[in-house]
Order: C-alpha cells, then structure tokens, then sequence
C-alpha cells in the first residue's frame, strides 16, 4: 500500500496541509549537537531543564522587542542619543539581553534612509527581531541589497525620492544593525506603547516603513 496518502491539492485527509516527515537521517552537525549537549548535561555543567528553559526564551524573541526600543528613542531625546551612541547598552538598559554581539543602531532621516543585510549568511539581530524572515537569507536579497538597493526596495514597495541618500549596512558575525525609523507624523500624542505597534518589523531592516496611526 502507498503511504503517499495526501490528496492533489495539498491536504492531508484530515484538511490540513501536507507536511513531509521529517525523518531523514541527522546531518553531521546535528549529530555534534546532541553529542555534545548530551557530554555538558553528563558533566553536570547544564541541565535538560535548562536548555529547555533556553529555547523558549529564544522562541520568545520576536520583533516587538525591537519595536519597544524604537519606541522608546521616538519618546525619550536622551534615551535615543545613548541608543545611537551604544545600541548595546541601550538595548540591555530596557531588559532585552543581546549577548556579546555589537549592535548598533543607524537612524533614518529626511536625508538618508539605511537598509541592512548580511551578505555573507544571515547574520540579524534575533534578540530584538526573532528569526531573520526567510528573504533576508536568500541569496538573491544579500546580493542585489547592495549593488541595486534601490530596486529591490521598490520591490518591497517603497519608492524613495532620488534625492534621498541609501546607506546599506552589511552585518558580520559580531556586529548587527538595527534601523530607528523616522517617527511617523501625526503621533504626537501617542503613548510609547501605542507608538510600539506602528513598528513593523520590516521598517527595523530598512525594507519597509513604520504604518502610519
């Protein structure tokens, strides 16, 4: 009997969408991983608890982090200033621990508008961010972002004047970049939270803009 049993238009016979089994054989480097995570627990120098407590804090990054910070520069002149000066510091001063990594934060004007990238992988701010989205990864957008930005942010939708400046900023194994996008107009009486859900993830990348209220 076949055991290919999800139907032609991609659903399972339960109505969900097909999924492969992932059953394929671990890589070499998932291998290394388990050997190594089950050696630290054996050596009493962690435990499963732990690293279980470890991976939820991870999965519990997302780009509302990243938005608070954003919305606390918009409101806060001297937070802002430390934030440009240390983006590390600033980052840690509101909780969100970004580990050993150089963060730093570039800030869009009525000038210059920055765009980031990693060119060599997918580097990203995942403390502040979460998981890069998978386009920040392909080769195509860590290519085409700095030899035609322009371009590719028309393809995000965002058409910038000619006379704006595009800075791209290419991020490396210990140093990210996060962009402060300008505070949109008309907010004037918004609170810092308020203002943290007109942060998209996207206008942190320098793809997009923050909505507007």
């Amino acid at each position: 009997m076949p055991h290919d049993h999800h139907s032609h238009d991609g659903l399972s016979p339960s109505g969900h969408p097909y999924r492969e089994d992932n059953d394929a054989p671990l890589t070499y480097w998932q291998q290394m991983e388990i050997a190594v995570r089950e050696l630290l627990i054996e050596k009493g120098h962690t435990t499963g608890e732990e690293i279980a407590r470890q991976i939820d804090a991870m999965d519990a990054r997302s780009p509302a982090n990243g938005a608070a910070v954003v919305a606390r520069a918009w409101t806060d002149p001297a937070f802002k200033e430390r934030l440009l000066q240390d983006a590390s510091a600033a980052s840690r001063e509101m909780g969100f621990d970004i580990g050993p990594l150089h963060l730093i934060a570039v800030e869009n004007t009525d000038t210059t508008h920055n765009l980031i990238v990693c060119t060599l992988c997918s580097c990203y701010p995942r403390n502040l961010l979460g998981l890069p989205p998978d386009w920040y990864k392909t080769r195509a957008y860590r290519s085409r972002a700095v030899i035609e930005p322009r371009a590719v942010l028309r393809e995000f939708g965002l058409s910038l004047p000619d006379t704006m400046q595009v800075r791209v900023h290419d991020s490396t194994a210990d140093m990210r970049y996060i962009v402060l996008p300008a505070r949109p107009a008309g907010t004037e009486h918004m609170t810092e939270d308020q203002l943290a859900t007109l942060v998209t993830r996207d206008s942190m990348i320098g793809t997009g803009l923050p909505r507007t209220p």
